[in-house]
């Protein structure tokens, strides 16, 4: 990766972590060239993709400011935003419920997409989501044990952002996503925590997210019930 491209992660992962707030004027080109120990063209070719995605703007005599925006293209938008939109594209702020933490050995399928021995043991979350009380999607991750050494085991000490989390705390940063689409009929289980009828069909996302390095570091099983709302992929 281009280091340019790398120190533009670096400057967005701040952002979205709330280190520079919006409408705030972040450092200038020469106090980052020397933080990163990089050049200024690097930093200014750095802030310019940040400018160019809606992150960063210009203003006369303020300098580089936050606008507080994040372009839904972006990989970025699995950090903040719900990954359903309403059937007129709107985005989504979802709740999420946490029912379960534990931790557990991986199926022989989880292990492989990981890259793990069945005996290396991994978190398993699931969670709730909902949109003004109404549930909308389950939620299932396994993120290997090994990765996040403390990882807290009480279901409420998990934050809403889990990405974000995982990036703060162990500075885990998701820079790859595969996902496959399916459908599939609802269990009783899932009718009950989504109050579906018998029978419901519901959209499955498995998704595995990679590292910097181009390692798995995360799976996720998403189902969604998507009556009044529809899974959008952009490619810019």
């Amino acid at each position: 990766m281009p280091l340019h491209e790398r120190l533009k992660r670096t400057l967005s992962e701040r952002i979205l972590l709330g280190e520079w707030a919006p409408g705030a004027a972040i450092p200038g080109e020469v106090e980052l060239s020397a933080q990163f120990n990089v050049a200024v063209g690097t930093v200014r070719k750095a802030l310019a993709a940040l400018v160019a995605e809606g992150m960063l703007t210009r203003r006369p005599r303020v300098g580089t400011v936050v606008t507080g925006r994040s372009p839904a293209h972006s990989l970025r938008f699995f950090f903040r935003y719900f990954r359903l939109r309403g059937t007129d594209g709107a985005l989504l702020h979802s709740q999420a419920e946490t029912l379960a933490l534990f931790e557990e050995t991986p199926s022989a399928e989880d292990a492989r997409r990981l890259g793990i021995a069945t005996d290396e043991p991994v978190i398993r979350i699931h969670r709730r989501r909902s949109i003004e009380g109404q549930a909308i999607m389950l939620d299932m991750y396994r993120i290997p044990v090994a990765l996040v050494p403390g990882f807290p085991r009480d279901p409420v000490a998990l934050p809403q952002l889990l990405y974000l989390y995982l990036l703060d705390r162990w500075g885990l940063r998701v820079t790859a996503v595969r996902e496959e689409l399916g459908a599939e009929l609802a269990n009783t289980e899932e009718r009950a925590l989504l109050s579906l009828p018998e029978p419901a069909a519901l959209l499955v996302i498995e998704e595995t997210s990679y590292d910097q390095a181009g390692r798995p570091c995360l799976l996720a099983t998403h189902r969604a019930r998507t009556e009044h709302h529809r899974y959008v992929h952009e490619v810019r």
